[in-house]
């Protein structure tokens, strides 16, 4: 099997790479720059090997870097961002910091010489940018193939010695000829035979686990999600009745929603056990407004809920996470930087008593989640469901959770989700909720003056989860969802529509 190397050196976009790469049939995976050495790499026989971006400056002397042996290993080398910043650098190049702040967002390349990579790429293209930093002067003997208004040195290259470097992000899909531009570079320099399919990865992971957890107990972690239906079928398939389902209703799911689960995984068979700890959760979440700190407190109270099962039970190795990978580089991996933790990651606290966490699903995009549970056989109203996250609506209630708050949420949200269903059937958007902001606002009801809180409703369309657009509802699914909250939630007496994409935006508020 072929496989290619992907270098983290800290970027939000790198297991990104990773699933692009997939995508196209060859197998990737993502280790630290400073956990791997040439010696290694040749080793591992990687075909080909691809730096990603970072947050940080090359010229800085603290900033992450690998020797400059990667030049000169005989391997196919792509730097993408900092990655393409960092080959120029070793190479004896010059990265300055950018007179106008950098590049964001959409922007217009232009190809300005032949090359491998921009075979299948028309002159002018729109390609994604997020840079403050840039390449002023090339190495000696690389060549410049693209560029932009602002940015003489889009992209260079050596084929000599099979280097290659983008300022921009091919594997996001705001960049039009991404994937032809890391096609190139896979079946091109790299010269893959593209044989490698995810549909492999659950046999790999039953296999694994199956093996590695004979004869031992395990508890896992069920909200009733995508992540953790998927992980729940994996788990049983491997270790059968020695695996638990345990599922923790914190009082913060979507109107009616434990129910739904409870009922689902009992028809499934399920060895399940439901913990009804809404008292709990709200106690603690008590005056508290900042999210983070509400995101550890749910995480902590998860894992105790657990830790009182297991007890109850006796014995139990492990606990099993639904995680996958956008939870882990939001809450930080690596040199990445935190954008937000996740009760199942960031959140988890210090001293947990399991053996061991697992997480089968921790290295899978959302699409490939669901693309396991349809090979599963899982029901596809399970799969196709709506991701829903970990903390639950303590992350759509902006400031002090409180249960009076979190009725009013689960009612707007069940009447935006009606709406959309309802306007869009069968096309409804990747992810839609309302969210409860911490601003109130004046009204009118019967000719008297109300002062209710704002609620804000959220369309994305993804297929990712990790850049996201908002989605252009239809106004009168918007017009009729408005209507019908004000009217028939007491208590929320205006409605707004948030526009934000992902980034700069996140796809959640909190």
């Amino acid at each position: 099997m072929d496989k290619i190397l992907v270098l983290d050196f800290g970027g939000q976009y790198n297991m990104l790479i990773a699933r692009r790469v997939r995508e196209q049939g060859v197998y990737a995976e993502i280790k630290q720059y400073d956990r791997v050495t040439p010696a290694g790499i040749r080793a591992e026989g990687y075909r080909g090997v691809i730096l990603t971006g970072g947050p940080n400056s090359v010229y800085d002397p603290a900033s992450p870097r690998c020797g400059r042996e990667i030049l000169d290993m005989g391997i196919p080398v792509l730097g993408i961002c900092y990655g393409a910043q960092l080959l120029s650098f070793l190479a004896g190049g010059r990265v300055s910091p950018a007179d106008n702040a950098g590049e964001y967002g959409k922007t217009a390349l232009t190809v300005s010489g032949e090359s491998v990579l921009f075979r299948e790429v028309p002159p002018e293209s729109v390609c994604w940018m997020s840079h403050r930093d840039y390449i002023s002067a090339p190495p000696e003997g690389f060549r410049v193939t693209a560029r932009t208004a602002v940015c003489p040195c889009a992209a260079l290259e050596c084929p000599d010695r099979q280097i290659y470097g983008v300022q921009f992000h091919p594997e996001v899909t705001h960049t039009e000829y991404g994937r032809e531009i890391l096609a190139a570079f896979l079946f091109g320099v790299c010269r893959c035979s593209g044989d490698w399919s995810a549909l492999d990865y659950a046999g790999r992971e039953i296999e694994k686990y199956a093996r590695e957890l004979k004869g031992r107990k395990a508890l896992l972690a069920l909200s009733g999600g995508v992540d953790s239906s998927v992980c729940a079928a994996i788990m049983h398939r491997a270790i059968g009745p020695d695996l638990t389902c345990v599922f923790v209703d914190h009082g913060l799911m979507r109107k009616n929603e434990g129910d739904f689960v409870e009922e689902t995984f009992r028809n499934m068979g399920a060895n399940l056990i439901r913990v009804n700890a809404g008292e709990v959760f709200f106690a603690r979440l008590r005056g508290v407004t900042d999210p983070e700190a509400k995101r550890k407190i749910i995480g902590e109270e998860f894992i105790r809920a657990f830790e009182a099962q297991a007890a109850r039970i006796g014995r139990v190795h492990a606990l099993v996470q639904g995680t996958i990978y956008p939870d882990v580089i939001e809450s930080g991996k690596g040199a990445s930087a935190v954008i937000k933790s996740h009760h199942n990651v960031g959140g988890l606290p210090d001293a947990v008593s399991f053996d061991r966490i697992i997480e089968p699903l921790r290295d899978l995009f959302k699409d490939e989640v669901r693309a396991v549970g349809e090979e599963l056989g899982l029901p596809k109203e399970l799969v196709w469901r709506q991701p829903f996250p970990g903390p639950g609506l303590a992350v759509r209630i902006l400031g002090e959770v409180t249960p009076e708050k979190a009725a009013l949420l689960q009612d707007a949200d069940a009447i935006f989700r009606e709406e959309v269903a309802a306007a869009l059937p069968g096309r409804e958007p990747s992810q839609y909720f309302a969210v409860l902001t911490d601003s109130r606002s004046v009204g009118v009801m019967g000719d008297s003056r109300t002062y209710g809180y704002i609620a804000a409703l959220r369309a994305v369309a993804t297929d990712d989860f990790m850049t996201a657009e908002w989605c252009r509802l239809p106004y009168e699914a918007l017009e009729k969802a408005s209507s019908r909250i004000t009217n028939e939630v007491p208590g929320i007496s205006r409605v707004v529509y948030d526009i934000s994409s992902k980034p700069p935006a996140t796809v959640e508020w909190e």
